[in-house]
């Protein structure tokens, strides 16, 4: 990581914790009032082909210490109710602000793989990896709801793991390739702006602004 990064990283997460630091309060608290315990889910993720770090995430689902892999539609029914609302706002990585901080991940970059994914494709993640793991991304905004939706329709562990595997790993890697090679702090920041319209509803799952009803679009 670039210093100019690493300093991109310090000064947005600086300037967003003022709103954040206080939202995760809260909903901490209204998990505690819910009775969701424990509140935090730490899943070990690779910070590059041979480094492993934990990756702190609000709990949506209930345990399960044989979980392993991506989730998909077989998991469907461990997701607790405000782990649903949680997920689709992506409210549930804000404690990653402790790993951005740390310097485990920047706000842009590929999103980091579990480590069985990394030892089954080392040379893909070899290259995937040469940048910074992230929480936001051009492969998370732009594949991340198709991705949803080929997980959605899988009801067993091993569909889930042949779906992932097959369709979502390589396309993946493709996109984040793509953004290595334009990657530079002006991409960064329009990445980081077009996730937080996506988080305030300003812009579309696909990236796109929503249309307004009632009003014809421009051709």
């Amino acid at each position: 990581m670039t210093l100019s990064k690493r300093g991109f990283d310090l000064g947005l997460l600086i300037l967003l914790s003022v709103v954040l630091v206080p939202l995760l309060a809260i909903l901490v608290i209204l998990m505690l009032i819910r009775g969701e315990r424990p509140i935090f889910f730490g899943a070990e993720r690779m910070h590059d082909p041979t480094t492993r770090f934990t990756l702190w995430k609000l709990r949506t689902m209930t345990p399960d210490h044989n979980d392993k892999g991506v989730s998909g539609g077989d998991k469907r029914d461990r997701i607790t109710p405000m782990g649903h609302r949680l997920r689709r706002t992506r409210m549930d990585e804000l404690p990653q602000m402790w790993n951005i901080l740390r310097g485990d991940i920047s706000f842009v970059g590929p999103r980091p793989p579990l480590p069985r994914y990394v030892q089954q494709f080392p040379d893909v993640y070899g290259e995937v990896l040469r940048s910074r793991p992230g929480v936001t991304g051009l492969a998370t905004l732009v594949f991340a709801s198709h991705e949803e939706a080929l997980l959605r329709g899988c009801t067993t562990p091993e569909q889930t793991e042949r779906v992932y595997v097959r369709r979502c790993v390589p396309r993946k890697a493709r996109i984040d390739l793509l953004y290595q090679k334009n990657q530079g702090l002006c991409l960064d920041a329009y990445l980081v702006a077009l996730t937080a319209g996506r988080f305030l509803g300003l812009v579309g799952r696909k990236g796109r602004l929503p249309r307004r009803r009632g009003r014809p679009q421009s051709p």
